[in-house]
């Protein structure tokens, strides 16, 4: 029973469900972003222990042709390395007809489509008694499409580094395609940041466009970035640090994520982050190192320093572009300060998995003042989210926000958790559940049992949303060619194909909960595997209001379910009234490349819509009524 009277309820905060971006499983570069060259500088490698490497550029031509190396003669100060050629061919010994040279398949293979264009930058420098032809082509087993870039010439024999831009556009689609820089003169030349980027990204702005029309389609109010553990690393220098992300691509050092075992060039940076959120229209929530990491922290007394970076990285955000670190974000084509409100302060320092964390440790406590105080002191309207769980025990530190991650090992535990926040102080900080997901058995690559015991997770959310103000899933992204950490994941893509799993089709249902109204509703039912709630939201559609009922069957039988509403002052509309459901066949349903649909909501007329109906719904299913009342 609904009471679907003007003021019955209270308003779910209009900031309730987001988005959460963490570079895990190569969800960064090659993926959302949509950079196409895969260790564009030749740094991946250094700070991994290891000395660096050319992965996953190939040499083209044998020994007695070519020699490859790296060295430190790169024209930019904070990324030094660079690729050297020595063309040995074109003497005693003739180069092939195709040159030798150097090619790289990106990220599992670079998505080049026919008609478009991308866009080439890399710096060259070279050596040798003339005009040197370089060639540069996308090839691969279905098409052969090469640009010409033209003659290098030498200044009687001086070195220097020249920048080549050109624009490449495809004759033919290849999936699975190469970039190649080859030549056919003797001389010895040096590449460094060499990139390849699509033309037709998200208002130009670099965002891979199906990807970024997927996050879009959650309508996410917020966006957490850029971690989680990333943020940490596991020893303090492999952490993420911003002011190494920003400024012009090609100064950006790059770093080595110990976490998640890869390198990052950051061309997905601070500021990119920030410029996805605003196209996103979400507010952005950074989550900031707070000098406390998986293995290590930092003494007391060097504690300033963080303290001050975090204070920038605010200014950059929200500051003037007259401010110091505001004028950067100026320079970078953003004069306007960003919406910026939230702020984390580290993340899962308090969690027992962690080596060091806030229980019982004093010194990490007064970490966490010195922070709050500096940055209140700073920007009072800022809103600062501590990594502590205060929905059992209260905070022992002030915060406007706490963290909840959860990620149960098994669907039934994480069915249970839909009551987690009922005896929550309402009287302390608000709740932000920054991470959930069933994991494991039980969930796979992404199960339906996982995404339905999920909805009814997040109905209890809704529930508790005078204390739970945000809530977002993790991960969001997974590159199924790469080499990933962590599985299930939101949205699975490849070189030029995505979809969603069924817990991403579970976020869709849930986003028209931000700034909808929570109805009073009881469920009258014996069943103890059916969970159910009642929003009143306006339309992103049609602007016209409906009433939405979400019930989730945990069982494997059809429930019926009466579903009567009170209070309107009209009667519920046939027309345009739906039913939308979310199940399967089998529960361990999964979807893929190859059956991107297989778990979707489908969506149909609801005949019999009124102020009193009978429904089935179907066993091991999530369904939204959608019933039009004015």
């Amino acid at each position: 029973m609904v009471d679907g009277s003007p003021n019955s309820g209270r308003p779910i905060p209009n900031t309730f469900l987001g988005a959460f971006f963490e570079e895990i499983n190569h969800a960064g570069a090659g993926g959302l972003w949509a950079e196409l060259v895969s260790n564009r500088g030749f740094e991946a490698g250094r700070g991994s222990g290891s000395p660096s490497s050319i992965y996953p550029w190939r040499v083209i031509g044998n020994e007695s042709l070519i020699s490859v190396s790296t060295d430190l003669t790169s024209c930019f100060e904070r990324n030094k390395m660079a690729l050297r050629m020595e063309v040995l061919c074109n003497g005693p010994k003739s180069c092939p007809p195709a040159g030798v040279g150097v090619s790289n398949p990106g990220y599992w293979g670079m998505n080049i489509e026919k008609g478009k264009k991308y866009k080439l930058v890399m710096y060259v420098k070279v050596k040798a008694s003339g005009p040197v032809d370089l060639q540069v082509s996308l090839t691969g087993s279905i098409a052969y499409i090469i640009y010409v870039l033209g003659s290098v010439m030498t200044d009687n024999n001086i070195l220097k580094w020249i920048k080549l831009e050109g624009i490449l556009e495809s004759k033919a689609t290849n999936h699975n395609s190469n970039l190649q820089i080859t030549t056919t003169t003797r001389a010895i030349l040096w590449l460094d940041q060499v990139s390849l980027m699509p033309l037709d990204t998200y208002k130009g702005h670099g965002f891979r466009m199906d990807l970024f029309k997927m996050v879009a389609d959650l309508k996410p109010k917020f966006l957490r970035f850029p971690g989680g553990c990333f943020v940490e690393g596991y020893y303090l220098k492999n952490g993420f640090q911003w002011k190494n992300t920003i400024g012009a691509w090609e100064q950006r050092p790059g770093h080595y994520g110990d976490v998640w075992k890869y390198w990052t060039d950051d061309g997905f940076g601070f500021f990119e982050m920030l410029q996805l959120a605003e196209d996103l229209g979400a507010l952005p929530i950074w989550v900031f190192n707070n000098g406390t990491v998986g293995g290590e922290e930092v003494n007391m007394s060097a504690l300033s320093p963080f303290i001050q970076d975090a204070l920038d990285g605010i200014e950059f955000a929200k500051g003037s572009p007259s401010s110091k670190w505001g004028s950067v974000r100026a320079s970078m084509g953003h004069p306007e300060p960003f919406d910026f409100r939230f702020v984390a302060v580290g993340n899962e320092n308090c969690f027992p998995h962690h080596e060091v964390h806030y229980q019982g440790n004093h010194s990490l406590i007064y970490f966490y003042f010195k922070f709050y105080d500096a940055i209140k002191r700073a920007y009072p309207e800022i809103r600062i989210i501590s990594n502590c769980d205060g929905s059992k025990t209260p905070l022992n530190h002030p915060a406007d926000l706490f963290d909840f991650h959860i990620y149960p090992n098994n669907s039934m535990e994480m069915f249970s958790k839909y009551s987690v926040f009922d005896k929550t102080s309402r009287s302390g900080p608000k709740v932000f559940v920054s991470e959930y997901a069933v994991v494991k058995d039980d969930a796979k690559n992404g199960t339906l049992l996982a995404a339905l015991a999920e909805a009814a997770f997040l109905i209890g959310l809704e529930r508790n949303s005078d204390i739970v103000h945000m809530v977002c899933y993790a991960p969001l992204f997974i590159n199924k060619n790469g080499r990933y950490s962590w599985i299930p994941d939101a949205i699975a893509f490849n070189s030029h194909e995505s979809y969603g799993t069924p817990s991403y089709w579970v976020q869709q249902l849930f986003s028209e909960s931000s700034g909808a109204i929570y109805l009073n509703s009881t469920l009258q039912t014996s069943s103890n595997s059916i969970v159910a709630s009642a929003i009143g939201y306006r339309s992103s559609q049609d602007s016209k209001t409906y009433l939405r009922v979400k019930v989730v069957n945990f069982g494997s039988e059809i429930e019926k379910l009466r579903i009567t509403i009170n209070g309107l002052s009209s009667n519920v509309q046939q027309s345009r009234s739906t039913k939308t459901v979310l199940t399967s066949s089998n529960k361990m349903d999964e979807n893929s490349f190859s059956q991107p649909n297989k778990v979707v909501p489908r969506k149909s007329a609801l005949e019999n819509a009124s102020n009193n109906m009978v429904v089935s719904i179907s066993p091991y299913s999530v369904t939204s009524f959608d019933l039009l009342v004015v």
